[in-house]
Formats: C-alpha cells, sequence, structure tokens
C-alpha cells in the first residue's frame, strides 16, 4: 500500500510540477502565428520532449549525480528548495524564472525548434521535474519500481499533449481565472512535496534530526 501510496504521490506531484495548464497561456503565445496543424503538431513534440527528458533524467539521474559526486540527500534540500521557489511563485498565479524567462521565449518565438525550446524544455521539463524524478526513482532500485515510473512519466506526457493540443478551447473555457486557480492549488501541493524533500534530505544529512 505504501508503494502505492508513493506512486500516486509521484504522479500527482510530477502533474502538478509539470503544470502544463498553467502552460497554455505560454504555449498559445509561442504558436499563435501557426495554423491549426502546426499548434498542434508543436504540442505533440513538446509532450514528446518531455518524456524524453525525464525518461532519460529516470534512467541517467543517479549516476550523473555520482559522477559529480553529489550525495542524494543534498540534492534531496538543493531540489525541495527548488520546488519551494516554484510553489511560491505558482500560489502567486506567475510561471516560476526557474523554468522559463522572457528572454527564452523571445529568443525562440521564430524559430521551428519552439515545442522543444522553451515549451518541451525547460518550460514542461523544466528543473522542478528533473528533481522530482530523480528523487523518486532513489526510493527503489527494482526494475519494477523504474518501470512503474517510466509508465506514469508516460502518463503525464500524454496528459500534457492532450492539454496543449486544445489549449485554445480549454483557455477559453477555463478563463485567466480559472487557469490561475488551478496554477495556485497545484503551488500547494508542490510546497508541501519541497517541504517533504528538505526534511527527509536533512534526515540524511544530520542524522540526529530523526532520532
Amino acid at each position: 500500500m505504501g508503494n502505492l501510496s508513493e506512486n500516486v504521490q509521484f504522479f500527482i506531484g510530477l502533474f502538478s510540477i509539470v503544470n502544463a495548464i498553467g502552460a497554455m497561456p505560454v504555449f498559445i503565445n509561442l504558436t499563435k502565428n501557426m495554423d491549426r496543424e502546426g499548434s498542434r503538431r508543436s504540442a505533440r513534440i513538446a509532450a514528446m520532449t518531455l518524456y524524453a527528458v525525464l525518461t532519460v533524467t529516470l534512467l541517467l539521474g543517479e549516476a550523473i549525480l555520482k559522477f559529480f559526486g553529489i550525495s542524494i540527500a543534498s540534492f534531496r534540500v538543493g531540489g525541495g528548495i527548488l520546488l519551494l521557489l516554484m510553489a511560491i511563485a505558482m500560489m502567486h498565479a506567475r510561471m516560476s524564472s526557474v523554468k522559463h524567462t522572457p528572454e527564452e521565449a523571445a529568443d525562440k518565438e521564430d524559430s521551428d525548434t519552439v515545442a522543444v525550446v522553451p515549451i518541451g524544455l525547460p518550460l514542461l521539463a523544466g528543473p522542478g521535474a528533473i528533481s522530482t524524478v530523480i528523487v523518486y526513482a532513489n526510493r527503489s532500485p527494482s526494475l519494477l519500481h523504474y518501470g512503474i515510473l517510466a509508465g506514469i512519466i508516460l502518463v503525464v506526457s500524454l496528459l500534457t499533449w492532450f492539454i496543449l493540443r486544445g489549449s485554445f478551447y480549454i483557455s477559453g473555457r477555463m478563463g485567466k481565472t480559472g487557469i490561475n486557480i488551478v496554477t495556485r492549488i497545484m503551488g500547494l501541493i508542490i510546497a508541501a512535496i519541497a517541504v517533504e524533500f528538505i526534511a527527509n534530505g536533512l534526515k540524511q544529512l544530520f542524522p540526529v534530526l530523526g532520532s
């Protein structure tokens, strides 16, 4: 049951951090000069980029940390702080500059690669999502655990594709206020996950805190 709970937590956390609903205004702005087919293609490529980046992170993230001599405990604390900054921005209904800056959008606005950069990376597959995948992957070395996480990443990517594909319709129905409300709720969820990351990391770094 604990594993089921962790997997549900990972799904909710990752979906909130990717925040495809909050990314809709940026996506609409960057694809506004495309025709309908071009916009849908951009949504598909962005979702595929998200899936590819997070899957590679799942498989190689821990090895990269070891290569740089970074402990998972330190990464939990650092990743938790990063998520907390994102959560604070989201609770103010803002897109965190940790994920995306106006300068990045301006640089790529007329590029054919807009679906990959900045939409797929770093808007969707940002540092927060990457940190979350690495932390959860570290919880078990079993192939089943990695397979389940890979499946969850696939589901989140498919949901992201669906949301971006219908972004013009969804945004019109929800309005700016509706999107802001959802973004704030997701920010609150991310804040709770961030605190858990930081607390668990500190307990690993300073065992006396857990006693």
